[in-house]
């Protein structure tokens, strides 16, 4: 099990919606699960391999509600329309949560300071991508 330390606040599933309503998106279940219980966290098990010539990296911390809308802003133009940032590793990339069209619900690590060949798969799923975080 992943230890999460340091929680944000607690939040309702009509703040969940009235985020994606905002932001005419669709959260995968998982995730919801994930921010109803955490809604933020810095996870004590947070490393990931993003690919074979790109090793590893780690969860900096994952966003909250509010986090959410403000990274969304932030990044509109930046990375793809079909993801969501969900999180950030400690040298500023970002782990993207699909949100529509082919990528619903995949895990994707995006470098920010490349322009070509800058987005990684992670997982098929959320919950997937979160389970297999290591110390």
């Amino acid at each position: 099990m992943i230890s999460i330390d340091y929680q944000g606040p607690k939040i309702a599933l009509r703040d969940i919606k009235k985020f994606e309503g905002t932001h005419n998106i669709t959260l995968p279940q998982q995730y919801v699960d994930f921010l109803l219980q955490y809604n933020r966290g810095y996870p004590k098990e947070s490393t990931f391999k993003i690919s074979n010539g790109e090793g590893e990296s780690l969860v900096n911390k994952f966003y909250h509600l509010n986090d959410l809308g403000r990274e969304f802003e932030i990044l509109e133009g930046e990375i793809p329309a079909e993801f969501l940032s969900i999180a950030n590793d400690p040298g500023g990339n970002e782990i993207l949560l699909g949100v529509s069209g082919e990528y619903v619900e995949k895990v994707y690590f995006w470098v920010h300071d490349r322009k070509k060949e800058n987005l990684f798969f992670l997982s098929h799923n959320f919950s997937a991508f979160y389970l297999n975080l290591s110390g």
